[in-house]
């Protein structure tokens, strides 16, 4: 195939995807993406799930969030290097179904819907509980308030989703800094509780850097609720169908995941645990909360609880945003039903957000229902059902790759780095993950639930299949554009 004629087949892509009917306003602009990319990778996993880190891995957490950071920006740069070459919202399941196959794009599109689904319930609940700290209110009260209003700004209009993400990664984002600058003041002139013990060596004089009681492995062991706290870092790729200048904001946001995990994550423990030695934090209490307390400032508990309570509200606004497009890109491909195509005025999908947004309030009620650690196995899930959409990122990147290296497409102008082999290095890093967590008996029966739901998926697949063989949505997409053609 000559150059010209893959520029033409590309043309004919993207004039395809144009005539799909898309239909959504592209209305998030530069500053929304770049904090959507920001607070994506800024959540409760690190506010709260980073004391239990710290308990089991000591100092040496910080070189697991450094090194699974490294691979979540790898994912990244092969999902940015996918993005150029097609952006389009829904673009997990969209790239899986061109590059593997309709039964992918399938299983992918449905997995990353109920791992948002889950993810909503679970942080409602949490913003609902986290209200308590302030006012005696009824729970079920507060996530009922939540998960109305952020209902509703979702269907107003999704620059309003865009404005209420920035905001709330402000607030996270102006709490690391805030709490990086005060303890620097701490190590440096020595003020608060704090200053007289406070010293970089607790990184390495109380039992060594890899201070866990089983030294290196114990790290390796926190690799799982590492990786969690990166999820959803990946919602920048479903905003590709409706950012203003999708080519010039996307790649800009991407690399900024290097510095916002050196910062936020690796900076941030660091000077925590330089104020505050590692032996002081427990599992289930934030080391923000642990560290205001050791320094002697009491307020920062009633700060620390505002700022993860906003965490919360944004990876469940972040919910409401991606469940609804899915569930749409589903239905657009025949793999959904087709109410779930419909936009309102403001170009939002009403049914699909409506629907995703009442399986949260349910699982509200389950969750007050059921016993806690029933519901702590279904959030473990959800950590699977993430991770499947790093994988499929990273299969989608090294067959593209493959194909534009042979001259079957057009290369992307946002080549990731390293060519395939740096996919295939996080593919095998992911692959270490889920075997650390087959080794923990807490996390295992999430691997238990991934099988069940894949039948789940095979056999749904499988009837729409026998009701329609002759659909274009059991057709790679090449087939159903020359079908089109």
């Amino acid at each position: 195939m000559t150059s010209v004629q893959v520029d033409k087949q590309h043309d004919g892509n993207e004039a395809a995807d144009s005539a799909s009917g898309e239909g959504y306003h592209r209305a998030l602009g530069a500053r929304q993406i770049q904090m959507i990319a920001i607070g994506g990778a800024i959540g409760t996993g690190l506010f709260l799930g980073a004391g239990k880190g710290i308990s089991i891995a000591g100092p040496s957490l910080i070189l697991a969030y450094a090194v699974a950071g490294l691979v979540i920006f790898f994912i990244m740069r092969a999902l940015g290097e996918l993005l150029m070459y097609r952006p389009v919202s829904g673009s997990f399941s969209e790239y899986a179904r061109e590059f593997i196959g309709p039964f992918a794009g399938f299983a992918t599109g449905w997995t990353y819907w109920l791992f948002w689904v889950v993810t909503g319930i679970t942080e409602v609940t949490a913003a609902a509980t986290y209200m308590t700290y302030w006012w005696d209110i009824p729970q079920w009260l507060s996530a009922l308030v939540f998960t109305v209003i952020l209902y509703g700004a979702n269907l107003i209009s999704v620059k309003l989703f865009g404005e209420l993400e920035f905001w709330f990664s402000m607030v996270k984002v102006t709490a690391i800094v805030g709490m990086i600058l005060i303890c620097a003041g701490i190590l440096t002139l020595g003020f608060s509780d704090a200053g007289d013990t406070a010293t970089v060596t607790h990184l390495w004089d109380l039992g060594g850097f890899f201070a866990g009681k089983d030294g290196i492995f114990s790290t390796l062991m926190t690799l799982q609720m590492v990786m969690f706290a990166f999820l959803a870092v990946e919602l920048v790729g479903v905003t590709a169908g409706e950012s203003k200048d999708p080519k010039t904001v996307l790649p800009k946001a991407i690399n900024t995941v290097p510095w916002r995990i050196a910062v936020f994550y690796v900076g941030a423990l660091i000077m925590i645990l330089s104020v505050v030695p590692w032996t002081a934090f427990k599992p289930g209490v934030s080391p923000f909360v642990a560290a205001f307390e050791k320094m002697g400032l009491g307020i920062g508990a009633a700060i620390v609880n505002f700022v993860v309570l906003t965490a919360a509200l944004s990876s469940c606004n972040s919910g409401m945003y991606s469940t609804g497009r899915m569930l749409r890109d589903l239905a657009l491909n025949g793999q959904g039903p087709k109410v779930f195509t419909k936009l309102t005025k403001s170009g939002t999908p009403l049914v699909g957000t409506t629907v995703s947004a009442a399986l949260m309030m349910v699982g509200v009620w389950i969750n007050y229902q059921w016993p806690g650690e029933a519901f702590n196995y279904v959030v473990s899930f959800a950590t699977i059902s993430g991770m499947w959409a790093w994988i499929v990122i990273l299969i989608c990147q090294i067959r593209y790759r493959l194909k534009a290296d042979r001259g079957e497409l057009p290369h992307s102008s946002f080549k990731a780095p390293g060519g395939i082999w740096l996919s295939v290095f996080s593919l095998a890093f992911i692959a270490m993950v889920i075997v650390t967590m087959a080794m923990d008996t807490d996390n295992r029966v999430a691997l238990y639930g991934a099988p069940v739901w894949g039948l789940i998926l095979a056999v749904s697949y499988l009837v729409l299949k026998a009701r329609n063989p002759e659909g274009a949505a059991f057709a790679k997409r090449s087939d159903r554009e020359s079908v089109q053609s």
